[in-house]
């Protein structure tokens, strides 16, 4: 789940929390409040009935049953009982709905002098009343219809607020987390650009002030450092690479002349020949990693050319035939392109030579026939050329780390090579803003595809 969700969830969550604890409580004082009004009205009830009862003169139990049956309308079902010392019924408001009581509850109530309870869905409450010349017991109970209804509403009114309360937080805490979470956002896209050519871009700083604003000051620092870092490992290759080549030519011209005098002699001869094996393996390692660093130094000045792929790869045939007459190099289209220009390119003609040059001298070297296929296709945006042998193939395990310089695959140890020329192939496709893959099995051979935009 993402930040801003995630954040937006747990928003979400705590302000429904308090909303609920809120109309909870809300809900809670208001039933206690109705409870205690009803009972008050019920105790002014029953205290009125008692009063009239025992101290206004001419009215009998059949007048004081009329009044009641006329002026009670306000509260349902409400009934009055009044009991003497004797726990004797003495009066009844209704006849035909009579409190259900038991002795224990009267003597309950002489005891207590007030009480108040529930009975089904009605308040009940029970009095003593002593104004007169006996005590007398009440008890008053009635459904409090309005105060139900009061809360019924109040019910439905804190459920559909909880409700539109939970969906205005979430729209909120979406908006206020994709808010606040916005910068990290941009850090991220502009992260993302960063690649080992642009490592002197730097990240918007904002305000300079806030949490965010020096994740980008701190990630910049560390970008200037890796920059640095960079610069001096290329200017260092390259600076060695290149005061390696006068000596090692120097070597090389020493050890041809040497080479002159050793005719007669067959065991000097073949020390030379090592030799000369040997500074021809340095050169060629010095060239490639020369190569490499001034790769780097010369993107912004690199000529790009539009060019047919097709001159390309004939180009590069025919230079490593002249180098390796016993090789062989077979060149197809694997699907005709409708146009010429679906195979024309836009890039450095000696830079892409180098690719296939390289890809091809790799396929004759590690097949057994010493021989190569080049397969060439285009589709609506790219013109993809395929490198197919019938080699040694390479394993699953060592396919992700061929185009790492130096590196070898397991199975090629007794095969000459230093291990640059596919990194070297890497890099000028990027340059190129192409893609290079492989697919490969061990004893069946291997296929790289370079993918180029076509013009």
């Amino acid at each position: 789940m993402k930040i801003k969700n995630r954040i937006a969830l747990q928003f979400t969550l705590l302000v429904a929390a308090v909303l609920l604890l809120f109309s909870v409580a809300i809900y809670s004082v208001s039933e206690h409040y109705r409870q205690e009004e009803f009972y008050d009205r019920l105790k002014s009830r029953a205290q009125t009935t008692c009063r009239l009862l025992v101290k206004v003169k001419g009215i009998d139990k059949d007048l004081l049953k009329t009044i009641d049956q006329n002026t009670l309308s306000e509260m349902l079902d409400e009934k009055v009982l009044i009991f003497d010392s004797s726990n004797e019924l003495i009066y009844s408001s209704v006849d035909d709905k009579l409190l259900t009581y038991e002795k224990e509850l009267l003597n309950e109530v002489k005891q207590l002098e007030f009480m108040e309870f529930h009975q089904g869905e009605n308040e009940v409450i029970g009095l003593l009343y002593q104004e007169g010349d006996e005590p007398l017991v009440v008890l008053a109970s009635a459904y409090d219809t309005f105060g139900h209804s009061k809360l019924d509403n109040l019910r439905s009114t804190l459920l559909w607020g909880l409700l539109a309360g939970i969906g205005v937080t979430i729209v909120l805490g979406i908006y206020f987390a994709g808010n606040a979470l916005r910068p990290i956002s941009r850090i991220n896209e502009q992260v993302s650009l960063i690649t080992a050519q642009n490592l002197s871009q730097k990240l918007d700083e904002g305000n300079r002030k806030d949490e965010i604003a020096q994740l980008a000051i701190n990630f910049n620092t560390v970008l200037y450092r890796l920059n640095k870092a960079f610069e001096q490992q290329k200017s260092f290759v390259s600076h060695a690479s290149h005061e390696l080549r006068t000596p090692l030519a120097a070597l090389k011209s020493e050890i041809q002349l040497g080479q002159r005098f050793t005719k007669n002699n067959p065991d000097l001869e073949e020390v030379f020949t090592n030799l000369f094996s040997d500074t021809e393996r340095l050169i060629s390692i010095t060239n490639n990693l020369l190569f490499l660093a001034r790769s780097y130094e010369n993107i912004g000045t690199m000529k790009m050319l539009p060019i047919h792929v097709e001159d390309l790869v004939f180009l590069a045939k025919e230079e490593l035939l002249s180098a390796h007459p016993d090789y062989s190099v077979v060149i197809d289209y694997e699907s005709i392109p409708e146009n010429a220009n679906e195979t024309v390119i836009k890039g450095n003609e000696e830079l892409l030579k180098r690719v296939f040059s390289n890809l091809l001298d790799n396929a004759c070297k590690y097949s057994p026939d010493h021989q190569a296929h080049i397969m060439i296709s285009s589709n609506n945006k790219s013109c993809i050329v395929k490198v197919k042998d019938l080699g040694i193939g390479i394993s699953q395990e060592d396919i992700p780390h061929i185009f790492n310089p130096f590196f070898r695959s397991s199975n090629t140890s007794q095969l000459p090579g230093f291990g640059i020329g596919l990194s070297i192939c890497q890099r000028i496709v990027e340059l190129h803003h192409g893609e290079i893959s492989v697919a490969s099995e061990i004893g069946k051979g291997s296929e790289f595809q370079v993918q180029l935009n076509h013009v």
